[in-house]
C-alpha cells in the first residue's frame, strides 16, 4: 500500500474523515457552485463534498470541534483551482460536488426541494418520515450516542415529506443529476410501522423514475416482509448495527439494544442475503443486502470481526467512520485514528472479494460518506490485490452488462415522462 496520501485517494479520504480540514477563507463553497454544508437526517455528516484524485467522493468533516488539530486546509488558488493543502504543502486537487439546480426550486406544493431529498454523492438520500422515537423523552431519549437525527430536523431536513413531493423531488434529480439510485431511511418508530410508511414512496419513485431503490430501517419481526420488498423492485436493504461488541453494543444504542437486540439485526442481514441468491424480484431486478457498521466506537479488531461475519453470509460491509459531531452525546468523544482504521477497511475489501460479493456494478452510485469496499482496494498490499485481480475483471464485466440494462430501462422511463404518457406522480397519492 502506497502510504503517501498525495498517491494514495483512498487513503486520503480515510484521513480527511479522520482529522477533518479547515476551510480557507479564499474558498466560497456556494459562490464556486459547491453544495452548501446541510445538516439532514438521512446521514453521518454536515461536512463539505468534494471529489478527491481517482473520483472518489467524500464528505469532509469542517465544522466539527475536532478539526482545529486538522493540519489539512482547502484553498482556492489565484487561477481558479482548489486544493487539499497540509499546512502549505500541496497534496492534492479537487472537485467541489456541484451544486443541482434543483437545489434551487421548489415543489408543487411550495417546499424547497434541497429540504425533501439531497444528492449524498451522486445519489438521492431522502428520510420522509417523522423523527427516529429513540428523540422522543419517555421517560429519557435512548438514540444512538453518536447519532444528530433528533438535532438535524428542521434545520436543513423538512419533517415529514409527502409522497407526491418526493417523486418531484426524484424526478427532478434523475433529469437534472442523472441519478440512479435512490436511497430511503428511517428511524425507529412503535408498531414496526417502517416498511409500511415506505412502501408507498417505493412504488410512486420506482414507477416514475425506474431508479434502484435501497431502504435503511430497523429490522423487521416479519422476515417475508423482505420478500415483498423484493417483488416490488426493491435493490437494496440495509441494516445499521453499528457495533458488533454485544456490550458496546448496548452501550452505544440503548434504543436499538432494548428494542431489537443484535442478533435480530444480524439475523435479518443474513436472511436477506439468501434472497440475493434466488434471483431478482421485478423484472429481475438485482437485489443485495448490507450489514453497517460505525468503526472508531469499538476495538479495531471487533470492526474487523464484523465485516468477516457480513461477508460470510453473503452481505456486503458497508463501513462509516465514526464523526464526533457537534451537539451530539458522543460530541466530545475523540475521532479515531487513521492507522487503527486501515486494517478495518483492508478488511472490507478482502473480505468481499474473498466471497466473490457483486461491489462496483452499479453505475453511478458514489457515496460521499463512507469509504466503499471497492475504494478499500488501494489499503491493501500489491500481493491482495494480485489475488483477486481475475475478480477484479469479472465485476468490470459486470458493471458493463448491468449498466447497459440499466441505462436502458432509465432512457425508457425518461423518454415516457417527455411524452407525457406516463403521470409523474401516482394517481393514488
Amino acid at each position: 500500500m502506497d502510504t503517501d496520501v498525495r498517491n494514495n485517494p483512498a487513503l486520503l479520504k480515510l484521513d480527511l474523515y479522520c482529522r477533518g480540514a479547515h476551510l480557507d477563507d479564499s474558498l466560497r463553497v456556494t459562490d464556486e457552485g459547491g453544495r452548501p454544508i446541510l445538516r439532514t437526517r438521512a446521514g453521518l455528516g454536515s461536512g463539505l463534498e468534494v471529489v478527491l484524485p481517482g473520483g472518489l467522493w467524500t464528505n469532509i468533516p469542517v465544522t466539527e470541534g475536532f478539526v482545529r488539530d486538522s493540519p489539512y486546509v482547502v484553498r482556492r488558488r489565484e487561477n481558479g483551482s482548489i486544493w487539499i493543502d497540509r499546512g502549505r504543502e500541496p497534496v492534492a486537487p479537487v472537485r467541489l460536488a456541484p451544486r443541482p439546480a434543483w437545489y434551487d426550486a421548489k415543489t408543487s406544493t411550495g417546499k424547497p426541494m434541497s429540504a425533501v431529498g439531497t444528492l449524498q454523492g451522486t445519489y438521492l438520500g431522502v428520510y420522509p418520515a417523522r423523527v427516529c422515537e429513540y428523540w422522543i423523552e419517555k421517560p429519557e431519549r435512548t438514540n444512538c450516542r453518536f447519532c444528530s437525527v433528533g438535532l438535524n430536523l428542521g434545520a436543513d431536513d423538512a419533517d415529514e415529506k409527502s409522497v407526491r413531493e418526493v417523486v418531484e423531488v426524484a424526478v427532478a434529480a434523475r433529469a437534472e443529476s442523472d441519478i440512479t439510485y435512490v436511497d430511503f431511511n428511517t428511524g425507529h418508530y412503535e408498531g414496526e410501522t417502517y416498511l409500511d410508511i415506505l412502501e408507498p414512496y417505493i412504488k410512486a419513485v420506482k414507477e416514475a423514475t425506474g431508479c434502484l431503490i435501497g431502504i435503511q430501517t430497523p429490522p423487521h419481526s416479519d422476515l417475508s416482509r423482505y420478500d415483498r420488498l423484493q417483488e416490488m423492485g426493491v435493490n437494496r436493504v440495509s441494516f445499521c448495527f453499528e457495533i458488533f461488541d454485544p456490550e458496546r453494543f448496548r452501550e452505544v444504542c440503548p434504543g436499538k439494544a432494548d428494542r431489537y437486540g443484535l442478533q435480530r439485526y444480524l439475523d435479518a442481514v443474513a436472511y436477506c442475503a439468501k434472497l440475493s441468491r434466488r434471483g431478482g424480484g421485478l423484472r429481475g431486478a438485482p437485489w443485495v443486502s448490507n450489514g453497517e457498521i460505525i468503526a472508531g466506537l469499538e476495538p479495531p479488531e471487533s470492526s474487523v470481526r464484523a465485516i468477516w461475519w457480513i461477508a460470510s453470509v453473503g452481505a456486503i460491509p458497508t463501513v462509516c467512520v465514526f464523526r464526533p459531531l457537534k451537539n451530539t452525546d458522543y460530541e466530545d468523544v475523540p475521532a479515531p485514528k487513521t492507522e487503527d482504521m486501515i486494517p478495518v477497511f483492508a478488511a472490507q475489501y478482502e473480505a468481499t472479494m474473498q466471497h466473490g460479493l457483486p461491489i462496483n456494478v452499479a453505475p453511478n452510485i458514489n457515496v460521499s460518506l463512507v469509504l466503499l469496499p471497492w475504494e478499500s482496494r488501494w489499503l491493501v498490499s500489491k500481493r491482495v490485490r494480485r489475488r483477486y485481480a481475475l475478480r477484479e475483471l469479472k465485476m468490470a464485466a459486470m458493471r458493463r452488462v448491468f449498466s447497459y440494462r440499466l441505462y436502458r430501462e432509465l432512457h425508457r422511463k425518461d423518454e415516457e415522462r417527455r411524452r407525457g404518457s406516463r403521470p409523474a406522480v401516482a394517481a393514488s397519492v
